[in-house]
């Protein structure tokens, strides 16, 4: 189809004296592809070159005629009668001849002829397509309204009154449709076109989407062309099924479509489906796509997705073997990593070929948590971990910095199971370490404390392990909410506080006393995305609980301030900021300095490995540390500070003989005793809280007057 791709090229820039050389050519040709003819027809026609070409398209009429009757040829006919413009008496001829030749039997034949004028009207441009419209004006037939009217169908026609009434989809009620307009604007459509069944019988259609999506997609694709998921959703959504079922209908519908031998499916979310002419088995689109020589991972993801969906085709002789050989060779001859070799052999393990030394090599020195983010098969995760359990003595402490550091529910899970089933102690130690330092182990809390509160059994399943679960999993929201890249995670633990009318809040209250609530609510009202009205809620369950909570609120800011550590923005982010470094620089290299010293044997005799060990532990305990008073911390604002007494955020002026001193107040992160910055917490800022101007205060063996007190935040702004 040479000539279809030049011409069209051609078209796409409206080069009009280009495509008229390449037809006359092609015209000159001793035969020619029908349908190469009819998609060269069609380009031309749907192009601004269709009026100025028109007096070019009978040139093709002779090798037309030489094609054998097909419905093909009639097409191709129609369209050489809609693009002339040259209306010459030769043609009119050959098309009078093959409308009565192909409608001559019909009842109104003669009446059809007049109306469409092609024995007296001078421009006859369109005559085909006129009279296979009036043909097809019968009751119950259907349209596509070209002007936005959307699908219609013919209630009635009169030839006396030349016109229809319909009924349209996108307007209301019968419209009378007159011959005249009906040519310019409908297109005839069959009973069986997707558009014709949505409009005429929305009922059976949804039924029959139910039953075959996989046949509804199809006949959408057949008849609309090639669509992306996007525009499918836009056809079928409310349309056919309802909004509130789509999600689920089209994850069906789309698991099917993946084994469907007629169904081309995208390679991205923005390509179409589209429908293919002949079948094509699954074996063939795999063999096709590794001829592209895809990358180890797109290799691992087609051979995983073919034999999890395709056992049958594996059952064919020689084609297991086939792939088998493709994977070894591919193993062979390319520069893998760990996690890629692994899946390979997995891969190879499904195909018969067993590996188990291999896997045993590989299993001995790779970091397990590390190798398993890697992966982006869920099950091999599995069979990942199966296997360190086999080949790793040190498996429970790679399964517990999996469980801590894995995002992905399924993951955790299949650790639980082996750790609470291995070594209950073990796995209660590990959940105790995240509840206590949550920032490494966002999403660890979020997934267990539903556990925790559906089976009584499991550690922490008492009354007093989900308090502690709830506390701490209040600090995590609290730790993440200026985090950008856990907005999900956030939204998820939001959702879960809050459904079903607080359910969870409502059964782990029951059993929580007084020091529990008072907790609870003071770690939640630092949490910025629990609104007001979620905290007015949580105060009301806990007064149902405990009503003296109800005091709580009235005395709620200097409750607060018994716990809160104040700071400025400054302060803030510097904790924070060391926090983020330890929990996601320091000890992950540390944990890659354990291993490594791990890999040197001997642990008894292994100074590096101690000192590894003892690196662990002394970031550990900064990080638990840090994390509580970052949970207590509280930026301090204009608003905060109370300028009648020395208070956090105050500088007092001091004097004692003539000699003057200034004292800051701020948080311990904040201080700089060089420069009289002092920690509220300190025994020397405990003087000096409270007092008032004028007050005496003794401080170093001399006897200070209160002079004068003033904002911190406010003698900053302005000293800039």
């Amino acid at each position: 189809m040479e000539y279809l791709k030049q011409i069209k090229e051609h078209v796409e820039t409206l080069e009009l004296s280009k495509v008229v050389v390449l037809w006359q050519e092609y015209c000159l040709s001793d035969e020619i592809d029908p349908l190469e003819l009819k998609k060269i027809l069609q380009a031309i026609h749907d192009s601004g070159l269709k009026e100025s070409f028109g007096v070019y398209v009978e040139e093709i009429l002779p090798l037309w005629d030489s094609l054998p009757n097909s419905l093909l040829k009639e097409e191709i006919f129609q369209l050489i009668v809609d693009l002339q413009t040259t209306n010459s008496e030769s043609l009119r001829h050959v098309v009078i001849e093959y409308l009565t030749s192909v409608f001559s039997t019909n009842p109104d034949f003669t009446t059809q002829m007049r109306l469409i004028g092609i024995k007296d009207n001078p421009n006859f441009q369109g005559a085909v397509t006129h009279f296979k419209i009036l043909t097809h004006m019968k009751p119950g037939n259907f349209f596509l309204h070209t002007g936005g009217w959307g699908v219609g169908e013919v209630m009635d026609v009169s030839y006396l009154r030349e016109e229809a009434i319909m009924e349209f989809d996108y307007v209301a009620g019968q419209k009378d449709v007159s011959f005249a307009n009906a040519f310019n604007t409908l297109q005839p459509i069959s009973s069986d076109h997707f558009l014709a069944r949505r409009f005429g019988n929305a009922d059976a259609f949804e039924e029959f989407a139910r039953k075959s999506p996989c046949e509804l997609i199809c006949v959408l694709l057949r008849d609309l062309g090639p669509s992306t998921s996007f525009e499918i959703k836009e056809e079928l959504c409310n349309l056919v099924i309802p909004e509130e079922e789509w999600t689920r209908w089209w994850q069906n519908a789309r698991t099917r479509l993946k084994k469907h031998p007629l169904i081309q499916n995208p390679a991205t979310s923005k390509d179409p489906f589209r429908l293919l002419i002949e079948e094509v088995l699954p074996e063939d689109r795999l063999i096709e796509k590794l001829k592209n020589s895809p990358q180890a991972g797109e290799l691992i993801d087609l051979f995983y997705a073919f034999m999890r969906d395709f056992p049958v085709a594996l059952k064919k002789d020689g084609f297991k073997q086939f792939l088998a050989e493709q994977l070894k060779e591919f193993l062979k001859n390319h520069e893998l990593s760990d996690a890629e070799e692994i899946q390979i052999l997995f891969l190879l393990e499904d195909l018969g070929e067993k590996h188990p030394e291999s896997f045993k090599k590989l299993l001995q020195h790779v970091k397990i948590d590390e190798v398993i983010n890697r992966f982006q098969i869920i099950s091999l995760k599995k069979r990942l971990l199966n296997l360190a359990k086999e080949f790793r003595p040190d498996w429970k402490e790679n399964f517990a910095e999996i469980l801590r550091i894995s995002p992905q529910s399924l993951v955790k899970d299949t650790v639980f199971e082996a750790l609470i089933k291995e070594d209950r102690n073990f796995f209660v130690a590990t959940l105790k370490k995240i509840i206590d330092v949550p920032m490494q182990s966002c999403h660890t809390i979020m997934w267990y404390l539903p556990k925790a509160l559906e089976d009584p059994d499991l550690p922490f399943g008492d009354p007093a392990g989900n308090i502690e679960l709830l506390q701490s999993f209040f600090n995590t929201m609290y730790l993440i909410e200026n985090l950008s890249d856990q907005k999900e995670l956030l939204k998820k633990m939001h959702n879960f506080l809050t459904q079903k009318r607080f359910e969870h809040i409502r059964k782990i209250f029951e059993h929580a006393v007084f020091s529990d609530l008072q907790e609870i609510l003071l770690l939640a009202s630092k949490c910025h995305s629990l609104s007001d009205h979620e905290m007015k809620i949580l105060h009301s369950l806990a007064e149902v609980i405990d009503p003296s909570i109800k005091s709580l609120r009235k005395k709620e800011h200097e409750e607060v301030e018994d716990h809160v550590i104040w700071t400025t923005h400054e302060g803030y982010e510097k904790i924070k900021e060391r926090i983020h470094t330890i929990a996601t620089v320091e000890v992950p290299e540390n944990a890659r300095e354990v291993e490594a010293a791990r890999s040197l044997g001997d642990l008894r005799e292994n100074s590096e490995y101690k000192f590894a060990k003892e690196k662990r532990s002394r970031l550990q305990g900064e990080l638990r540390f840090l994390s509580k008073q970052f949970s207590q911390m509280r930026s301090l604002t204009d608003h905060d500070i109370d300028t009648n007494k020395i208070s956090v955020g105050t500088t007092a002026t001091l004097l004692s003989n003539g000699e003057a001193v200034e004292y800051t107040l701020l948080g311990p992160w904040d201080s700089d005793p060089e420069k009289n910055i002092l920690s509220f917490q300190s025994e020397l800022a405990k003087k000096l809280l409270n007092l008032r101007v004028g007050a005496h205060v003794e401080l170093h063996g001399k006897m200070w007057e209160v002079k004068k007190i003033e904002s911190y935040l406010k003698k900053a702004k302005n000293a800039l």
